[in-house]
């Protein structure tokens, strides 16, 4: 164990780190003055010193990214506020553009038929599961709407009341396989019926159906109610023909009709409460 004490080497190496030891206090002594010894002492630690900077460094940029981060968001949760703002305007747009249109139409029909009284109504919710797009209005039996009133959008017939309810009511489509009514073809004033099936419905169309083979009803035919019941006034437009087909359990052929107004995007809608022609 002496040996190691006295052996040269190690009274070198402990005589190297004396002076380090020396320098070190000399440089602290001296505050930051520079001396031989203190330029020793800085460069024998100039290593930790740059880790050290490097890491202190890295923790601002961090913490300058977060802040940075931060007023991102701020600004993207601001313009998201506006996005939903200017969606929520053309919202209100669209709607106020639709209901005009229906006014429009609804002048021109009250011009021709001034002795109609309606009831404007507005949708108010529909049965998902039915093929046949009822839905149901705000509108009832305390409004003077009856089971079996017409249903417009402007000039066109959409449906009829089906079930009338003090505050609301069920309006049955022109979809509908249990929906009927006497239609005519505008230019040659053949008359037969309008209802629908659960395989036109799905594409959005009715028919019009029992056609003679030889029927002059063709594409791009303009169909409208002929009032024949007396439910329902004559001159009501349903829609216009898209092709004929031939029926598949008789020899009639009948006409698939595209109805003027897709019952699926109206928010509002006229009950037909009263008519005289």
């Amino acid at each position: 164990m002496k040996k190691i004490f006295t052996n040269s080497r190690f009274k070198f190496i402990m005589g190297i780190i004396v002076m380090f030891l020396v320098g070190a206090g000399i440089a602290a002594a001296n505050g930051h003055g520079e001396t031989a010894q203190s330029g020793i002492v800085g460069t024998v630690f100039a290593p930790c010193h740059y880790v050290a900077q490097k890491v202190a460094n890295g923790i601002d940029h961090v913490f300058g990214n977060v802040k940075g981060d931060a007023q991102y968001d701020k600004e993207i949760n601001k313009l998201k506020e506006q996005v939903g703002d200017l969606q929520s305007r053309l919202v209100d747009y669209e709607n106020l553009k639709k209901q005009n249109e229906l006014y429009k139409e609804f002048l021109g029909l009250k011009e021709e038929h001034p002795n109609y009284k309606f009831e404007e109504a507005s949708f108010i919710g529909r049965d998902s599961a039915d093929v046949y797009k009822s839905f149901s209005i705000s509108k009832g039996t305390v409004n003077g709407v009856s089971k079996g009133d017409a249903v417009l959008y402007g000039k066109y017939l959409i449906g009829i009341v089906e079930k009338a309810y003090p505050d609301y009511s069920v309006v049955k489509t022109v979809y509908d396989a249990d929906f009927s009514v006497s239609a005519y073809e505008l230019i040659s004033g053949e008359i037969s019926y309008v209802t629908g099936n659960a395989a036109l419905a799905k594409e959005g169309k009715c028919k019009m159906a029992n056609l003679d083979s030889a029927t002059e009803v063709t594409y791009g035919s303009i169909i409208c109610t002929a009032g024949i019941s007396g439910t329902i006034p004559k001159g009501l437009l349903i829609g216009t023909v898209d092709e004929i087909r031939d029926e598949s359990t008789d020899i009639s052929s009948y006409a698939v009709i595209t109805p003027g107004v897709d019952v699926e995007n109206i928010t509002s809608c006229m009950v037909l409460t009263d008519f005289e022609d």
